[in-house]
């Protein structure tokens, strides 16, 4: 097989009407092969020889070439490494023997790439490799009609440029199995938008997978003759073929647990800076700055956090992680968090995949996974406790494990508006939250099991902690790190580094100094190695909004006892 070149595909002009608008065309992709193979053994599409015209032409368009043949022998080992793609086009039946079957299993696994359309999946029901390769089986269909199309994924190139409800006529298959656990589901279909299908409220029509180094992509739909003239149906053909043929790149893992925060509806998120985001077709646009939007509902501690992103040209912004409230000041999401970059062109340490500022992405898996301004990616932030790994379109380009005494990864996430020259768009912002908190993290309790508290939720430098009844909310978790006590992105303080009883226990920066250390000890204190004395509930009181300070340590003393998670 030729070698396989990295590139970004010019892109079918959508008609109008309910679609989206496409985007501009990018660089054609590196010249590529395509083999199309039609060979049916039961019933036969009076659409297949539109079907193959319909590629031709999205070959001749799109830089690349398209041999259509019946002739199953067009499947041993030399023949096939000619090819980047194999279409499987409405084939039905047993339509490949042993020895062509063992040739084609081989150039997938090997790399290759496959796409099936429609009754692909009414195909090679005894050859068990081809039914993890289409991803499920055909079972039945109802009488042709009109359904809505529910797309799920809008990053895909072959899915990118629909809209989310997408309304159309086909032969709408029911199938055996349900291909969501081996493959990312793209769009399924809205059964009571129409009658007679048979999956319920999760049925498929079209998905994307990998099959060891190969790509494999189906759709259910292109049944008619008819359907070879749409537009739409075209451009998510040429998707298909351009991400099996690697041109254009998704991640296409299975994908099931998220919970969205962002697929058209901003509830719960705030804008913190000048600038913001417009809102429309499902996607938010980034407009001046510098800012940050951030999701303000909840704060995370160990999740997996996703992203569609497209780059205009060579704008700049990111995703931001682990950051206390910002209030008005989104410097606190950069200085005190980390921001996963998004940025075609700058210093190896401020590029897509970096961690910015600190830590570069492993440029030549970024460089690989990337495709161009202009063309939609995704992004997985993995936070596990201190470590963040950084996924793009499935591929991991940077891993990165947190040991400054400043920042801490519990806390908010956002997306970042950088400037009125920058515009970036995002998509379906979703997040699977591991339900754990990392080792040592919740509330510290002491006296009259009530709660160590950072006074009014706020974030400020000098914020008086205190003593209030347990709430379970962001101001009474605390996370143990080192010897530190961390909450809201900041430590637990001993005013000024001082010695004094009654010295000012606050919220502050963390700097790594001794007036933030605390040392859990065996009589349940906690004491303050630099001073040598002890976290005190002042007054032995134990009424709401009581402040802890600095105190002699004693023994047995129950205001000084204290309950570390």
């Amino acid at each position: 097989m030729r070698k396989l070149l990295a590139g970004a595909g010019a892109v079918l002009a959508l008609a109008a009407g309910s679609l989206a608008a496409a985007p501009p065309a990018s660089a054609a992709d590196a010249p590529y092969d395509v083999l199309v193979f039609s060979k049916t053994a039961a019933f036969r599409h009076d659409s297949i020889a539109a079907g193959i015209q319909a590629i031709r032409d999205l070959g001749a368009a799109n830089n690349f070439t398209v041999t259509a043949t019946e002739d199953a022998s067009a499947f041993s080992t030399g023949n096939l490494a000619q090819y980047e793609a194999v279409v499987f086009l409405s084939t039905t039946g047993d339509v490949l023997n042993s020895t062509q079957q063992t040739a084609f299993e081989s150039y997938i696994r090997g790399g290759g790439g496959y796409v099936g359309v429609h009754s692909a999946a009414d195909t090679e029901y005894d050859w068990s490799f081809y039914g993890n390769l289409v991803g499920a089986y055909f079972a039945s269909h109802p009488a042709i009609q009109q359904a809505n199309i529910k797309v799920e994924n809008r990053a895909h190139p072959a899915t990118a440029h629909l809209p989310q409800t997408w309304t159309r006529t086909d032969e709408l298959y029911n199938y055996r199995t349900n291909p969501r656990s081996t493959a990312r589901v793209l769009a399924t279909l809205d059964e009571s938008s129409y009658s007679g299908g048979s999956m319920g409220a999760d049925h498929p029509i079209t998905w994307c997978k990998t099959i060891d180094s190969g790509r494999s992509f189906y759709t259910g739909l292109g049944h008619s003759q008819a359907s070879y003239s749409e537009s739409a149906l075209r451009a998510q053909l040429l998707g298909g073929i351009r991400y099996a043929a690697k041109r254009a790149q998704a991640d296409c893992r299975p994908e099931s647990g998220y919970t969205t925060l962002y697929n058209g509806s901003t509830t719960g998120w705030t804008q913190s800076g000048p600038g913001g985001f417009t809102n429309a077709d499902a996607t938010l646009t980034s407009t001046g700055g510098l800012g940050v939007y951030w999701y303000s509902a909840k704060q995370y501690t160990s999740y997996s956090l996703k992203a569609d992103w497209r780059l205009t040209g060579d704008s700049n912004s990111g995703v931001q992680v682990g950051f206390p409230n910002p209030g008005s000041d989104p410097n606190v999401a950069q200085n005190q968090g980390y921001e996963v970059q998004i940025d075609a062109t700058d210093s190896s340490d401020r590029t897509t995949g970096a961690i910015y500022g600190v830590k570069a992405a492993d440029t030549t898996a970024r460089d690989a996974a990337l495709n161009p301004a202009g063309e939609w990616n995704t992004f997985e932030v993995l936070v596990e406790g201190q470590r963040i790994r950084v996924y793009l379109n499935g591929s991991l380009i940077n891993d990165f494990t947190n040991t400054d005494a400043n920042r801490n990864l519990d806390g908010y996430v956002g997306i970042q508006n950088h400037g009125s020259g920058d515009t970036v768009a995002f998509r379906n912002i979703r997040i699977k939250d591991s339900g754990t908190q990392p080792s040592g993290a919740g509330p510290v309790k002491g006296l009259a099991g009530k709660c160590l508290d950072v006074r009014g939720g706020s974030s400020a430098d000098g914020t008086q902690i205190q003593l209030y009844s347990c709430q379970g909310n962001a101001a009474q978790t605390w996370t143990r790190s080192g010897q530190t006590l961390r909450a809201l992105g900041k430590c637990l303080d001993v005013n000024g580094g001082g010695t004094a009883n009654g010295t000012k226990v606050q919220l502050w920066t963390c700097n790594g100094g001794g007036a933030q250390n605390w040392v859990a000890q065996s009589d349940g204190t906690l004491r303050n190695p630099q001073s040598g004395k002890c976290l005190d509930v002042s007054g032995n009181n134990s009424a709401d909004g009581t402040v802890v300070h600095l105190w002699t340590c004693i023994s047995g003393a129950a205001n000084q006892k204290w309950t570390l998670p």
